[in-house]
């Protein structure tokens, strides 16, 4: 895609075609190397009007996202790792997905009355998953946003007024990225509500194994709930045992 990029300007977004790009190698792609990381597509895509960006979080979402997006008289794209899911079961009806509406999958148990500030995880992509894990930590709520652009705005700012603080989670560099998405939305609503955006860092990331790698840059259960309590000390309210599935 960054090879084509000028092509999909021209040839595409400023017709307003209803062409779909599947990304197969969204984030980290392990032994494919700094050269072939999905890190910045994000950022170069949300951009470009008449562009959506949709951030499946697992197998099953992505093959309903794909549906979704075929289904559009706009140009889309569809990001996704490289490598296995997630593991869930995925439906064989297609069903297509609310556009540009994300969704709650934790709600936080924390009052006001309790100690720790109440935190919004947003996790656009397959980050969503260890962002769950974090959360139970945390007790943090956590939401699948799905949509990097158009961006569930109505979701961002209720959590915003709702939350102490807000966490954006993605799988792309930061600068640009689905955090700053949601920080522009924020500004634009008026709502001062603190940020805190997770990602990849402002560098070449080499191969390895791609675990490895999320873990190296902070960016599995552990990272994220540290990251978290190194910037807003929040601390949970409920420790909930965990669940072997």
């Amino acid at each position: 895609m960054q090879r084509a990029y000028d092509q999909l300007i021209h040839d595409v977004a400023i017709q307003n075609l209803p062409v779909v790009f599947a990304l197969d190698r969204a984030g980290l792609v392990g032994a494919d190397g700094a050269t072939h990381a999905g890190a910045y597509d994000i950022a170069y895509l949300r951009c470009v009007p008449n562009m959506s960006v949709l951030t499946p979080a697992d197998e099953n979402e992505c093959r309903q996202l794909l549906y979704t997006a075929f289904l559009q008289d706009h140009p889309t794209a569809v990001r996704y790792p490289r490598g296995s899911g997630a593991g869930v079961e995925i439906r064989r009806e297609m069903t297509p997905i609310p556009f540009g509406r994300g969704e709650l999958r934790r709600e936080s148990m924390k009052t006001a009355a309790q100690p720790g500030k109440r935190i919004a995880i947003l996790a656009f992509g397959t980050l969503l998953y260890p962002a769950l894990a974090a959360a139970e930590r945390l007790d943090a709520t956590v939401a699948n946003m799905r949509f990097v652009k158009p961006l569930d705005v109505a979701l961002v700012t209720d959590l915003a007024r709702r939350h102490d603080a807000i966490v954006t989670l993605e799988e792309g560099c930061i600068m640009g990225g689905a955090g700053s998405a949601v920080i522009e939305a924020l500004q634009a609503a008026g709502i001062q509500t603190p940020v805190l955006t997770l990602g990849l860092p402002d560098e070449f990331i080499e191969h390895g194994d791609p675990a490895k790698l999320l873990a190296m840059v902070g960016l599995d259960a552990a990272g994220i709930e540290q990251a978290v309590l190194k910037r807003f000390g929040a601390r949970p309210a409920l420790v909930r045992p965990a669940v072997n599935h």
